[in-house]
């Protein structure tokens, strides 16, 4: 799914968190959103499956395009517009049930009853999530008795079973040891053949590795956004520079 961000102006009450920020998101490319704590990424990332609609007193200006719809007109039914749209965030939150019932959980909330029809996409999921290999003989333990990078990759394959084609991701390793890391962040890179995600990082070294495209915010401004090669390597912006080289931030 192709997704537009408009001349985004974001505000919690009075405050003014995002500022005129417009991008095109090409369909099956991984976006990296960089930029220090504070500066209006995890706000922007949050826009596209509304969850700030959660936060009282949010408010938009300015328009979210999903493959040229509006997701914030009145008429979209926000519950089918999330199903469309996975969440992993950034400290893996598996629920207190077994390996099997946390992936199947979002199936049977949408309606699924046919027994094979979840087994099948359980498999399925774990097996995207590269975790298959390592919990198809444990599926009726707890999700709790996984490792943190499991646990993460456990939450990435509840995002996937219900079948979304945007992954939306919130320093979705940042949490995990080196090696956890590394293997979330090739995870992603296998997943953007079938979705579009869009992930938050402090970590510029993932952005480079894993990003089709890098986008630098800063006190709620989109500074900089191109292909990721170029923004490191050759960025436009001195602000860009400053950051990417680790004399701010």
């Amino acid at each position: 799914m192709k997704i537009e961000a408009k001349n985004v102006k974001f505000f919690y009450g009075q405050d003014q968190v995002l500022k005129d920020i417009s991008m095109s998101i090409k369909k099956n490319t991984v976006t990296a959103l960089i930029g220090p704590s504070g500066c209006g990424k995890s706000t922007f990332l949050r826009l596209f499956n509304r969850m700030n609609d959660l936060i009282e007193g949010a408010r938009l200006e300015g328009e979210i395009l999903i493959d040229g719809v509006d997701i914030y007109n009145k008429n979209i039914n926000v519950n089918e517009l999330r199903k469309t749209i996975g969440m992993v965030f950034q400290k893996p939150n598996p629920f207190p049930k077994t390996i099997y019932e946390n992936v199947a959980y979002g199936l049977k909330v949408n309606g699924v009853s046919d027994k094979n029809i979840i087994e099948e996409s359980v498999e399925q999921s774990l097996k995207q999530a590269a975790l298959w290999e390592e919990v198809k003989d444990k599926l009726k333990k707890s999700a709790f008795a996984l490792s943190g990078g499991q646990q993460q990759r456990l939450c990435i394959a509840r995002a996937l079973a219900v079948k979304p084609s945007i992954l939306l991701m919130d320093e979705p390793a940042s949490a995990l040891d080196p090696i956890s890391s590394i293997k979330i962040e090739e995870l992603i890179y296998q997943l953007k053949s079938s979705y579009t995600i869009l992930i938050v990082t402090h970590n510029m070294q993932q952005a480079s590795r894993t990003s089709d495209k890098t986008a630098f915010f800063y006190m709620g401004e989109l500074v900089e956004f191109d292909d990721t090669r170029t923004l490191f390597t050759n960025p436009k912006k001195e602000r860009t520079q400053n950051y990417i080289t680790g004399r701010f931030g």
